[in-house]
């Protein structure tokens, strides 16, 4: 009768377990589908409920357009200021954005971006060409349009080290003896049969 006691306590404890593991399924049900009708609320908002290549379309249309109204300003001093460039351009219209280019160690590259609201505003930038700003001569060209998987080829130089020696470089005649002992001609096999006799 002992048992029988024991066994129906642990069954309503595994009841009650159970009951409270499907209230807490009951809750992450409730709130899963909550997430995504908020989600699906913002995609409708923003717009972005379309096909990727349209999208990839769109994008390579709106880079297309801010670049038409940017210039690349290169021969920009390392000291240079993001402002600095904005105040030397602002006398030819409104500027949206400035970006000046570095590596990965933070240092400048010595070039800039100027991105300006109104398209008539590159023409006037393009008369500050070989302007000078902290006493460096600046290059200000139209900013030109990358196109996606048009990288351009770049030969790489021969490693003098791996593979095939470079063009043009003398083979030695001869080979050095390893033990020091003064030139060694290079040994050819001597014919055992030589079909001329």
């Amino acid at each position: 009768m002992d048992g029988d006691d024991v066994d129906m306590a642990a069954a309503e404890a595994n009841e009650s377990e159970l009951d409270d593991m499907k209230k807490r399924l009951k809750e992450m049900e409730d709130e899963a589908a909550a997430l995504l009708e908020m989600q699906a609320k913002v995609e409708k908002e923003m717009g972005s409920v379309q096909d990727p290549s349209a999208s990839a379309a769109t994008s390579q249309a709106n880079r297309e357009e801010v670049d038409s109204r940017s210039v690349f300003v290169g021969n920009v001093d390392y000291s240079c200021t993001p402002e600095e460039v904005q105040q030397h351009f602002q006398a030819c219209g409104t500027i949206n954005r400035v970006t000046i280019r570095s590596d990965k160690y933070g240092q400048p590259k010595g070039y800039a971006y100027v991105e300006f609201l109104e398209p008539e505003a590159v023409q006037e930038a393009l008369l500050l060409n070989e302007s000078e700003l902290h006493g460096r001569q600046l290059k200000v060209t139209v900013k030109r349009t990358n196109l996606p998987g048009m990288k351009q080829f770049r030969a790489r130089r021969p490693n003098p080290y791996m593979g095939f020696p470079p063009r043009g470089a003398p083979m030695p005649p001869y080979l050095f003896s390893p033990y020091g002992y003064g030139k060694v001609l290079r040994y050819r096999m001597p014919m055992r049969y030589s079909p001329y006799g």
